[in-house]
This record gives C-alpha cells, structure tokens and sequence, in this order.
C-alpha cells in the first residue's frame, strides 16, 4: 500500500487537482450561457416557422422560451417585424460571467431569425 506522504509528497497531486477542478468549474460557466444561447435560438427558429401567421402569437411564445432557459430578456425586447412571406425575429441581452469573483467577463448574445 502506498503512503500519502511518499517522496513526492502529496501537495504536487493536491495541486493537480485543486486546478483541474478550478478548471472545471470555470468551463461550466462559461458553457452554460453558450449553451442557452444555442438551445433558446434553436427554439426561436422552430416557433418562427410554425407561426407566421400570428406576430403577437410568436413573440408571446418566444418569451415564454427564453423564460424557459431563465434567459434576462422581457418581452418588449423582442421585436418581430412581418414581412409578405417571412417574419424576422431580433431580440440580444447580455450575460456577466463571474468566477468566484477573480475574473468577470460580460457575454454579449444576439439573436435575428428570418424564416
């Protein structure tokens, strides 16, 4: 059985992954708005299609996403603008990312679907 405390030591391996896990977490939450991001205009595109006809009825469905995916927009920040045969929908927000209070970077997200 290997002691903790061999000739190495313990506090190169401890170190190791003390930054991996910083590493870690830091990825999280720089993934998580991405990944909002993506699953919210992927929402956007899909409600934008099947409702072209009702411009009221695509913006109320597409708050009630972005609500769902906790997404800090209100619903007058969408605009949808109808066209003859397509509607355009442009809404963006913006997202500040804090890694135990280190480093802050602010994400900017913008969203302008035509279908």
């Amino acid at each position: 059985m290997r002691r903790l405390c061999n000739r190495g030591g313990f506090i190169k391996p401890l170190l190791i992954v003390a930054v991996l896990a910083f590493a870690a977490y830091a990825g999280l939450q720089f993934a998580m708005p991405q990944y909002r991001y993506s699953a919210f205009k992927s929402d956007v595109v899909d409600i934008t299609r099947v409702g072209l006809g009702n411009a009221q009825k695509v913006k109320e469905e597409v708050y009630e996403s972005a609500q769902t995916y906790k997404i800090p927009i209100e619903e007058e920040d969408i605009v949808i603008t109808k066209k003859t045969n397509t509607m355009r929908v442009q809404t963006s927000w913006t997202v500040t990312v804090d890694i135990l209070g280190l480093y802050q970077k602010t994400l900017n997200f913008t969203i302008d679907v035509e279908e």
